[in-house]
């Protein structure tokens, strides 16, 4: 059963996040800020993560709170579901091409959190979504969810299609990573015997 709930309460933010890594990639996400929603749509369809995300933030002042938390929230919804990461495939990686775009991610579940950001974007602002948020949320999912999770911009010109290419990218890595080890569904994928 690898699913996990998480809650997370702050004076600044409510969060409930609930995921299945055995899923189909079925979400319901309600954060209140419509352009990250479609962006945690995303992460669960193309990493075959059910995914149920319900936030409440302090959204008067802005997103970030909202967004960060977030990823506060899933990172360790994803560390728990992961257990001990007994049988599988530990590493992903995905090479993305969106219309004008292409995004390399590539992660380790090393329980070692780096985030290496090599993304910029041509805008400040997805509609009223500020784009630095992008980057804010990946630091708090990697560093949460124990991951080394590095992201590229290879090329692109719309900073919608290089947030969406973006977060597509590092679901696929992930899809691939958390997926189990046919050849070694008993052991801890370390040298060290453990993550």
């Amino acid at each position: 059963m690898r699913k996990a709930k998480i809650t997370r309460t702050t004076s600044e933010t409510e969060i409930a996040v609930e995921i299945d890594l055995d899923g189909t990639g079925s979400y319901d996400v309600k954060t209140g800020v419509g352009f990250f929603d479609h962006m945690l749509e995303q992460l669960a369809r193309h990493s075959l993560i059910d995914m149920t995300v319900r936030a409440r933030g302090d959204l008067h002042i802005d997103d970030h709170h909202t967004v960060e938390d977030t990823g506060i929230a899933l990172g360790q919804a994803l560390a728990r579901a992961l257990g001990d990461k007994r049988g599988i495939r530990r590493y992903g990686a995905c090479l993305l091409p969106m219309d004008d775009t292409l995004m390399r991610a590539a992660l380790d579940l090393s329980a070692r959190p780096s985030l290496v950001w090599s993304v910029e974007f041509p805008t400040a602002r997805i509609g009223s979504f500020d784009t630095e948020l992008v980057r804010e949320f990946f630091q708090a999912f990697s560093t949460h969810g124990g991951i080394t999770l590095n992201i590229a911009r290879l090329d692109g010109l719309n900073s919608h299609h290089i947030a969406e290419a973006g977060f597509k990218a590092v679901a696929r890595a992930l899809r691939e990573a958390v997926e189990p080890d046919p050849r070694k569904a008993d052991a801890i994928p370390s040298t060290k015997g453990t993550l």
